[in-house]
């Protein structure tokens, strides 16, 4: 009869239909009122412009195993989704859209614009989590988040209100990083430092009232507009006789002070230096300390202004230029050297930003710091792996306050209000309409709006309904875990214990995950550019969303890269097909059987029903320990091992007998625990591989524990008869047979040939295991005759091996022709040789080994070992058959 499923796997057909059968019956709702210990996860929220890339599925890949498994393990489960408004990304994507119209912002208004992003997002923002329900990511979809919903909304205002109430929140005039293509502030960790080549221009500063020159060198000789001092370290003797002089500016004319400070490095250049104060974050230090004047001589567009003399006008670049050219023209140019500098760049659009003087918001973070830092000191948060603390105490212990204003419009709005009657700042909860401080009408709300990050800081608790006391929040805050990547560690992962311990009142996590990246199979980050961009949705198109997602389990070993191949991904398909298959033999032997009433205990059960019974505990043990300790590869691998050679290639194999047979006790038997082992195999491999377990589980015969397997029990390893003496002794039969098997490969004796053994048993007890093994040994090593013993009587001319207790040995007289067979192996042999004097040639080369990039280095190593294992096979093949000349 044919079974249930159908003969090859198809995931398109098996995916869809699960998924929306789990989400319209409310599998991935969580109850706050259940008694259910919980387990909570607020998931990463990607931009609401993001569509899902590698970063993503493994991320999410990674939650969602976690959550699957906790759900089965007997926790209510919250897994919190939601996306972010991505302020600059969001504001990019509708101007570009209005500037094909032939149109920008400005001509719309602030109100127009900012009901054109919510119609954008209302009508294309959802598309990443419409991909991440291809992945198969049970997130609680029915209370999804956006960080500028009505309620979050809320909670920002609140934060906001707060720490300005504390006076953790400020405005002041500062230098900051200022995007001159999006026009806004970025904080340090939105800037992206990519080394490139450049120039160090030395030029000459003509001293007032002498026939001297300083000689200052920079990177960047436009700013030059704008200096307003020279500095000499104190103790350099070249220079002490001009501090308190100075220069006259070239190009400009402005008498600027020569000044002594110790920040100056006397080695760099002609050690002296040009002082920017509104144009570079050390010069503005330095501008402070000595009160030099602070002149800005760029627009928001980074174009020179009107303290620009008559470069005004003129953007950066070709400001550049005409600078360094009048400079030759007047002789003030020394030289120009190459060399190498770090430009920064916005992380948005990639234009190089600009250190700008101007008045922006902060917040006051060494206070909150403090507390984050003693959470993770004393445990009330465990970062994993443990090494990612080190990089967390770093940025906390050097934390700078944090620069939370941008001038764009898409995003929270800052709740402050200037009065033009007494110029006090109100900020409150609801929008204002008189000053706090004089009940004058005449206010302004600042224009500017929230770092994105500031929202997404309150993430964990303001998704539960926070700063209202909520059933959801008393239930899942302190959420269980947070599985991210180590990019935004400090991003978003410092900013979220800040908040979360000020305003929630705990660590707003018990534990976080920080996973590494996905990379191509040479380990490159994979990047447009390149071209070697590997699509997760053409992935799930093409093998399945199983096949995807445990191809990413198996590689996430912690701390480690991981190099992604669509070879590899075709690997694991065929490791579902095997399971598909593995299963459809099954139903096929179970179509008349009803697991009722199964009772393992009560059993005559087999050598071999009890080995895979013990294997099957100690999977379920091991699989439970490495998902609790995060080592979704060792979880992954253990399945693999267990599902494709424990129950595929060796229990099926060796119960084919009974079932087959005509004994019904024993194909009752073999019925139960074969039932027994699928039907929790696939629970065990649910949270990883969630599409073809529901599909096959659903089609087993009887009545099931559950609606749905996502709603099983996991299998903890402890309700299973264990009888490890019997293990033992099937592995010991098992052994036996891979000798056998080994030696007809080496020998190259067809594999349906049938062939004579004989096993020389080293004591009784050995002899007995053989015993109850033989049927086995016969069918699944080809034998026609088989002889065992203590002391049996060895064959001449016979190949051998050691199995344990037992010695294998094969009579080659008529199964080959010796000399045949030497022929052979010497010219395999010399194959082998050929390979194996490359590869130590190749890697012998220093110049070679010194160059080549690490990955063809350790794949060149791998070849060369698999050359040298094969030669060495070969050669004692060689040696044996010569011993029967």
């Amino acid at each position: 009869m044919e079974p249930k499923l159908s003969k090859g796997y198809e995931p398109a057909q098996v995916e869809d239909k699960w998924y929306r059968q789990w989400e319209e019956n409310g599998c991935f709702h969580a109850d706050e009122n259940s008694p259910k210990p919980h387990y909570s996860i607020v998931i990463p929220p990607p931009n609401v412009t993001g569509v899902l890339h590698m970063g993503h599925a493994l991320n999410n890949t990674l939650q969602d195993i976690l959550v699957r498994w906790k759900r089965m393990t007997g926790h209510e489960v919250l897994w919190m989704p939601g996306t972010d408004h991505a302020g600059i990304a969001t504001q990019n994507v509708v101007e570009k859209q209005l500037a094909a119209q032939g149109k920008d912002r400005h001509e719309l208004g602030r109100e127009e614009f900012v009901a054109r992003v919510w119609q954008w997002r209302e009508e294309s923002g959802g598309q990443i989590i419409n991909q991440l329900k291809r992945l198969g990511a049970s997130c609680d979809w029915e209370r999804e988040r956006f960080t500028m919903d009505e309620g979050l909304s809320k909670a920002v205002r609140e934060v906001f209100v707060r720490l300005y109430e504390e006076g953790l929140i400020y405005r002041d005039n500062r230098l900051i990083n200022w995007c001159p293509r999006c026009h806004t502030a970025l904080s340090d960790l939105e800037v992206e430092h990519d080394e490139k080549k450049g120039h160090l221009w030395h030029m000459r500063y003509p001293v007032k009232g002498t026939d001297r020159f300083v000689v200052v060198a920079t990177t960047r000789p436009e700013t030059m507009l704008g200096d307003t001092a020279v500095a000499v370290h104190p103790e350099d003797e070249r220079y002490r006789d001009l501090i308190g002089k100075s220069v006259l500016l070239p190009l400009i004319g402005r008498e600027i002070p020569i000044i002594a400070d110790e920040y100056v490095d006397p080695q760099f250049g002609s050690g002296a230096v040009k002082i920017t104060p509104a144009h570079d974050f050390n010069d503005f230090e330095i501008g402070k300390r000595h009160q030099l004047e602070f002149i800005n001589i760029f627009d928001e567009s980074g174009q020179i202004n009107e303290n620009g003399g008559r470069y005004r006008g003129q953007e950066r670049s070709r400001a550049r230029k005409a600078v360094v050219d009048d400079l030759e023209a007047l002789g003030l140019l020394e030289r120009i050297e190459d060399y190498k500098l770090a430009v920064g760049e916005c992380y948005r659009c990639k234009t190089v930003i600009e250190p700008y003087l101007s008045k922006q918001w902060y917040v006051k973070v060494a206070p909150l710091a403090e507390q984050a830092i003693k959470a993770v000191q004393q445990g009330d948060t465990r970062i994993v792996p443990a090494q990612w603390e080190k990089t967390y105490f770093e940025w906390m212990f050097n934390i700078q306050d944090w620069c939370i204003s941008r001038q764009i419009w898409w995003g929270h709005r800052i709740p402050a209000w200037f009065c033009d009657d007494c110029d006090q700042i109100s900020v409150a909860r609801e929008d204002l309409s008189a000053c706090a401080h004089c009940g004058s009408r005449s206010l302004r709300q600042e224009s500017d709006v929230l770092d994105t990050w500031f929202s997404s800081a309150l993430w964990p608790f303001s998704t539960m309904g926070w700063p209202q006391d909520t059933e959801t929040l008393r239930k899942f805050y302190p959420t269980s875990c947070l599985v991210t990547g180590f990019d935004i560690l400090f991003f978003w992962v410092a900013r979220m214990m800040m908040m979360g311990l000020k305003f929630g009142g705990e660590v707003p996590f018990r534990e976080v995950y920080i996973h590494a990246l996905v990379r191509d199979a040479q380990g490159q980050k994979m990047s447009k550019s390149k071209g070697n961009v590997i699509d997760p949705l053409g992935v799930i198109d093409e093998y399945g969303a199983d096949a995807f997602r445990f191809t990413l389990a198996a590689f996430a070993a912690m701390g480690r890269d991981i190099k992604l191949a669509p070879e590899r991904i075709a690997g694991y398909k065929s490791f579902a097909n095997k399971l598909w298959n593995a299963a459809r033999f099954a139903l096929m032997n179970l179509e008349d059987f009803d697991p009722a009433d199964i009772d393992l205990g009560r059993l005559d059960l087999s050598l071999a029903d009890q080995w895979i019974l013990v294997r099957l505990s100690e999977t379920a043990r091991a699989v439970n320990k490495a998902l609790a300790d995060y080592k979704f590869n060792e979880a992954a691998n253990t399945l693999y091992a267990f599902t494709w050679h424990s129950f595929c290639d060796w229990y099926i194999e060796l119960i084919k007998e009974d079932l087959y047979g005509d004994d019904a006790p024993r194909k009752a038997r073999v019925q139960a625990v074969l039932f027994t082992v699928l039907e929790q195999l696939l629970r065990l491999l649910h949270p990883v591989m969630p599409f073809i377990t529901e599909e096959i589980w659903q089609s087993l015969p009887g009545k099931r524990p559950a609606a749905f397997l996502m709603s099983a029990a996991y299998p903890l390893g402890a309700d299973l008869p264990e009888n490890q003496a019997a293990a033992a002794q099937m592995d010991a039969i098992m052994d036996a047979i891979r000798a056998i098997r080994n030696i007809r490969g080496e020998m190259d004796v067809a594999p349906g040939r049938k062939i004579s053994a004989v096993l020389d048993c080293r004591n009784d007890a050995a002899a007995r295991i053989i015993a109850q093994g033989e049927s086995a040994i016969r069918a699944l090593a080809g034998l026609g005759e088989l002889q065992f013993g203590v002391g049996v009587a060895r064959p001449d001319k016979a190949a051998t091996q050691v199995a344990g207790d037992v010695e294998v040995l094969l009579p080659m007289a008529g199964l080959i022709d010796v000399d045949e067979e030497e022929k052979r192996l010497n010219k395999e042999i010399a194959k082998a040789q050929k390979d194996v004097d490359f590869f130590r040639k190749k890697l012998a080369n220093e110049k070679f080994v010194a160059n080549a990039p690490p990955e063809i280095l350790e794949k060149d190593r791998g070849k060369m070992a698999e050359a040298e294992e094969k030669l060495g096979i070969l050669q004692r093949s060689l040696e044996r058959i010569l011993s029967w000349k």
